[in-house]
């Protein structure tokens, strides 16, 4: 059965807390697991969340803040000691590679996986397999930082009333989904066009048009909201995001489903940052982000 939903790891930003871990974000997309921004303590976190090394294809890592990637080291050595039989692609900002390099290089180990590095050097497409296109978006931020997308293709769902008033039935059905048309009628006659789901993790940034093009008609939306408003400016100065402007772009962006994450040591009542997304007129779903918790992907519309 496929399964698609974000596994949170840790929500804290800058600091860890008795509550919060520093970030990891794993999203488990039928059969593929994408690792976000592992942040220290990461690899502690998957072993409470039932996440295996095995679980993990690809890495994204949006900028080289140690809330954000300090736990490649033991995740990248942990995938090489379980021996993952599968390669493995990194995603970072191209301009911190020594980052990268010192970090997967750290301590001696014996490599025994394929870990595919692809940095990140400008907006685009960094992957498309048949399940999904991944691309990033430059954000806002005072060390280069970039977000990620996930979209899947958009597919035909076929219509069982109207392949019966047509007759078709059996192997016919694979026939018109193959060829687009037969004995006169077209695919689109017994059929409609299926969407397909968009993810996006926007991390840490200021409102960006970047932001917006990630997040625009997701189905989901993680997403930092380190500060609640009355601390704006501190969100500015330090390029940051508050529960208010978070909510803001998911509103303005179409989003179906906004996680908040990412908060500061500073704020104990999570109530807060929900209270404020909905006043900045969110109306969607909206979960707070909690460690260890599991967030379902909403299903399709159709």
């Amino acid at each position: 059965m496929s399964v698609r939903e974000l596994v949170v790891l840790g929500t804290a930003s800058q600091v860890p807390t008795r509550h919060r871990n520093h970030n990891g974000y794993l999203l488990r997309w039928d059969g593929e697991g994408i690792l976000f921004d592992p942040g220290e303590g990461t690899q502690r976190q998957m072993l409470r969340a039932g996440v295996a090394a095995h679980d993990i294809d690809r890495i994204c890592v949006t900028h080289f803040h140690g809330d954000h990637s300090l736990g490649l080291a033991g995740v990248i050595q942990r995938i090489n000691l379980d021996q993952v039989p599968h390669p493995v692609t990194a995603h970072f900002p191209a301009s911190g590679q020594h980052f990268f390099d010192r970090l997967r290089y750290s301590t001696a180990y014996r490599q025994t996986v394929e870990l595919a590095e692809v940095p990140v050097a400008a907006d685009g497409v960094l992957a498309t397999t048949a399940a999904y296109t991944l691309d990033s978006r430059r954000l806002s931020h005072p060390v280069e930082s970039f977000g990620y997308r996930l979209t899947e293709p958009d597919r035909r769902r076929m219509l069982p009333v109207r392949l019966a008033e047509h007759g078709i039935a059996g192997p016919d059905v694979g026939r018109i989904q193959r060829d687009g048309v037969l004995r006169g009628i077209r695919l689109e006659e017994v059929s409609e066009e299926r969407r397909g789901q968009r993810f996006a993790f926007v991390m840490d940034t200021r409102l960006c048009d970047g932001a917006f093009a990630l997040a625009e008609e997701c189905d989901m939306l993680v997403i930092e909201a380190t500060f609640l408003d009355e601390d704006s400016r501190l969100a500015a100065d330090h390029g940051h995001l508050t529960a208010g402007q978070a909510a803001r772009v998911a509103k303005e962006s179409g989003v179906r489903h906004l996680v908040l994450t990412h908060f500061s040591q500073r704020y104990s009542d999570p109530d807060v940052f929900e209270q404020q997304a909905r006043a900045a007129g969110f109306e969607g779903g909206l979960t707070i982000a909690q460690d260890l918790i599991r967030v379902p992907v909403p299903t399709r519309h159709q």
